[in-house]
């Protein structure tokens, strides 16, 4: 990984690709492609069903391409990627192709069975550029994935947004030590859903009248799902490194002390805004008495008057009552805030618990010492 890509303080733990037989659905369809190919070309040449082709020259070929489309259909089913069946129907297309290109209608057996091990051999060797172009980087703050021939593609997550962590072995990985491990974001990325569904119909009628019924239902199920590249595929050694994941993860986790922490500083925020919110008050609360005090003092009255005009003058104060109490309750909460602050740091983690336990053996005591007198 190119030292640009890092972030500041950022240092790698480990550069991955998978296994490479972490690939194994893939090279399937390759090894099936070679198996059905020498498969058409024995029945058609060499088995007791020969004869059945010996009608027409495209049989084979019918044949051949047909199953060839139905597998790829399945395939792109179960594995969500109709990229499989367009694949398939891209060799069969090729295939027909050259047989009108080269004229060789009459040796199409021979020509599946050779066809179909070429086909396969650049299969494999696709299905393995794709393995390499995967790169997964741990890092300490975070997890790269990389993937993808013709478009590349990326994904960056970091160990705080991780909720959860999806592991998997399948036979091939419990023997050879490889395995998938799939980080499910707090977002839900990640998860997808596999959907199970069953239907039927039935048609009644004679010549004129017709009936025709359709029932069916399905079932939707959430699962930790993910393309190659937004996953750690077939990494090896798959406990290493699952480990590896699963102690930074929970290295970013914030401890119950850090969480009191934040929690004190968004009451400090909270206590400042009312203070600045009360001092924008009295600001703007002072040139109005200003004004309300000189028409006052431009008057001539009797002694007996003012005395009696003092007290309402006495009853306007309140509002400078108002911001002194409130004043004081908000340094009452910072005073209490900052105690809070102070017993925090004073009693670290660890020994929270054991002074929660000796507090509940006091107040029991207490209970008891009530009870007997």
């Amino acid at each position: 990984m190119v030292k640009k890509e890092l972030l500041k303080n950022e240092q790698v733990e480990r550069i991955l690709s998978p296994h490479p037989l972490s690939f194994m659905k893939l090279q399937t369809l390759c090894i099936f492609v070679i198996v059905w190919g020498i498969v058409v070309w024995w029945l058609t040449e060499f088995s007791e069903y020969a004869g059945m082709f010996s009608g027409n020259a495209w049989y084979p070929l019918i044949l051949w391409g047909l199953v060839l489309l139905l597998v790829g259909v399945i395939a792109s089913l179960v594995a969500i990627q109709w990229t499989i069946f367009f694949l398939y129907l891209g060799v069969f297309l090729s295939a027909i192709g050259l047989i009108f290109w080269q004229h060789w209608q009459n040796d199409i057996p021979l020509f599946i069975f050779i066809y179909s091990i070429a086909v396969s051999i650049v299969g494999f060797l696709i299905v393995e550029l794709y393995r390499r172009s995967h790169k997964y980087v741990i890092t300490n703050l975070r997890i790269i994935f990389k993937g993808g021939i013709f478009t590349k593609r990326e994904r960056t997550i970091r160990y705080d947004k991780i909720a959860d962590i999806d592991a998997k072995q399948g036979v091939l990985g419990q023997i050879f030590g490889f395995g998938t491990i799939i980080p499910v974001s707090q977002s839900g990325f990640g998860l997808g859903s596999d959907k199970t569904m069953a239907a039927g119909g039935v048609a009644v009628g004679g010549t004129k009248a017709r009936l025709f019924g359709f029932a069916g239902g399905g079932k939707e199920v959430q699962t930790p799902i993910a393309r190659s590249y937004y996953e750690l595929h077939g990494v090896y050694p798959y406990k290493d490194v699952k480990q590896l994941v699963e102690d930074l993860v929970q290295s970013h986790v914030p401890t119950q002390y850090q969480q009191e922490q934040v929690e004190f500083q968004k009451q400090q925020v909270d206590i400042q805004t009312q203070m600045r919110d009360l001092l924008h008050k009295q600001v703007s609360d002072k040139p109005r008495k200003k004004m309300v005090r000189q028409p006052v003092e431009e008057e001539e009255e009797p002694e007996e008057e003012e005395a009696v005009e003092r007290v309402p003058r006495k009853k306007m104060v309140p509002p400078e009552e108002g911001f002194q109490s409130e004043q004081v309750d908000i340094q009452q909460q910072m005073k209490d805030l900052l105690k809070k602050q102070k017993t925090a740091r004073v009693n670290p983690p660890e020994e929270e618990e054991v002074e929660e336990e000796e507090a509940e053996e006091e107040t029991e005591e207490n209970e008891k010492g009530k009870e007997g007198s």
